[in-house]
This record gives structure tokens, sequence and C-alpha cells, in this order.
């Protein structure tokens, strides 16, 4: 079984022990000087999503998950975050390939996400998988909402942010 196919919907118990996956995402975050937020990710704002995919690790727990959220119109990625010591494994290709398949599924247009522009595991790694990234211009009224709630946190003044689009084929 690969990474790929081992991706499955949470468990509702399962949703309050994310909070631990993404603190343990950060380390490389930590190590380019970037602190996120406390309290970034929570059980009870993932319970708010259309669907929360995970990746399980040998024992079985998740150690990554993908966060989906509708925004208008737009199968819309809140969050992915694998576990740093889980990284470069294809988790988080895994947990892409299965946030693009439930698009296509659920009959989106187009994945979108808000990630850092330029960080190499953030913007640059979604470009590889046909990300584009959008004009302030060109964000929807939900998009710019995003990316405002974003620079309120001081998500921006850490690092260059974007909101990015990819369209998907039926």
């Amino acid at each position: 079984m690969t990474a790929f196919d081992a991706v499955r919907p949470a468990g509702d118990d399962e949703l309050a022990g994310l909070a631990e996956v993404e603190k343990a995402s950060e380390a490389p975050f930590t190590e380019a000087g970037i602190t996120m937020p406390a309290d970034y990710v929570s059980a009870d704002e993932l319970r708010k999503c259309a669907v929360v995919l995970v990746a399980p690790g040998p024992s079985g727990a998740p150690v990554g998950f993908a966060a989906i959220d509708a925004v208008d119109g737009a199968a819309h990625l809140s969050q992915l975050s694998v576990d740093a010591a889980f990284g470069r494994q294809g988790l988080g290709r895994g947990l892409l390939a299965a946030v693009i398949g439930w698009a296509r599924r659920g009959g989106f247009p187009a994945v979108t996400l808000t990630t850092f522009r330029d960080i190499p595991w953030n913007g640059p790694f979604y470009r590889r998988y046909g990300f584009v990234d959008l004009d302030e211009a060109d964000l929807t009224p939900g998009l710019r909402e995003t990316r405002e709630h974003e620079i309120a946190m001081g998500l921006d003044a850490l690092a260059p942010r974007c909101a990015m689009r990819r369209p998907l084929r039926a």
C-alpha cells in the first residue's frame, strides 16, 4: 500500500489529535525562522470542514491531514499538514491527490488554497501539481476574506503568502 492508497476520511475521534500533527509539521518552518501562530488548527474548526482526510502512519494513527471546504464554488484546501518525522515519504503528495480526487468526485471546477508563496514545501510544491498563483484582482470574495484573515493573524509578516488555484477537468 502506498501513501496514496492509505488516505481516508478522519474519524470524529481523531480530530482533536490533528492539532498535534499540525504542531509536529511546524519543525521545518521553525528551522526556517518562521513561528506559526498558537492554536493554528483546532478540532472545532476541523469539524466545520466539508471533509478532513488523514494519512495514517505505521501505527494507523494519523501523521498527516488535509482539511477541505467549499469556497465560492471551488473545493478549498484550508490546511495540509504532515508530521515532520514522516516527511519526504509521499504523504503530502498522497493527501493532495486525495483532495483533488475528492473535488473531482464532488463536481468542483477547481481546488483553491492559500500558502506561503516561496517556501519550497509550500508554493513551489503546489505549482508542481498544477496550481497557479492568483493575482489580487482574481481573488473571489471568499478567498479575499481568507487572505484578510491570514493577514490579521500575522501570517504575511512571517513570509509572503498567495492564493492559488488548480482547475479540474471532468
